[in-house]
């Protein structure tokens, strides 16, 4: 055994002279330290504002998630009332936020605002739950939500649908670029919960068939502003 754990050891500090860089980092020109993360086998997230939308446009189709452009929050509210009635919901929960309150305005039905101190079973019985996030994420078609930005967790998981109302100013071209804007609008900081939602719910049995809404909303509809 002592013989084995020198020749390990020694193996490691072999390796070890050997300079290499971090794992899922890489440096950009004429900066030190590496800033960009899975880039040498994630998609591409684009290099400009429009190639973002672009990638992320298709990258939700892919998911199965729905998106919204339109061109300003009335526009967005019309979207979200059009939606609400196409559905037929009777009933949705939001949280406190202002971009919220003017985009729920227009909608045909009832509006429960969710506190800290909820009913789940409440928010369960709503058809859609409607967060904004914190960024959407070109790269993976992802969206970023946190306790600050989704009003907690169980809002975006426990409604049959979810429904995220977004800027085009919040999206982002990877994962780097989205953990640095969540950590800049945060006052250098990181919210107590981060979590990533790639399209709607879903499982895949032994026999490969996918079910949406396995163990969350059956739906995601993004409503992208501007």
């Amino acid at each position: 055994m002592a013989d084995a754990r020198t020749d390990i050891l020694a193996r490691i500090r072999e390796a070890l002279k050997v300079k290499a860089p971090r794992p899922h980092l890489r440096a950009e020109p004429g900066d030190p330290s590496p800033s960009k993360a899975g880039r040498p086998w994630l998609p591409d997230g684009g290099e400009t504002r429009e190639a973002s939308l672009t990638i992320l446009a298709e990258q939700l189709a892919k998911l199965k998630a729905v998106l919204l452009r339109v061109p300003d929050r009335a526009a967005a509210a019309k979207a979200l009332a059009d939606l609400a009635g196409a559905k037929g919901w009777k009933r949705v929960a939001s949280h406190s936020d202002s971009l919220l309150e003017e985009v729920n305005a227009a909608l045909p039905c009832e509006v429960w605002p969710v506190s800290r101190d909820f009913d789940k079973r409440r928010l369960e019985a709503c058809d859609a739950g409607v967060t904004t996030c914190e960024c959407l994420v070109a790269q993976l078609g992802s969206a970023l939500v946190s306790s600050r930005s989704s009003g907690g967790r169980a809002l975006s998981i426990l409604p049959h649908a979810h429904v995220i109302v977004a800027t085009a100013d919040q999206v982002v071209p990877d994962l780097a670029d989205a953990l640095a804007k969540v950590r800049a609008g945060n006052g250098g900081e990181m919210p107590s919960m981060l979590s990533f939602i790639t399209g709607p719910s879903r499982t895949g049995d032994i026999e490969r068939i996918l079910v949406l809404g396995a163990h969350g909303p059956k739906e995601l509809h993004v409503i992208l502003i501007g």
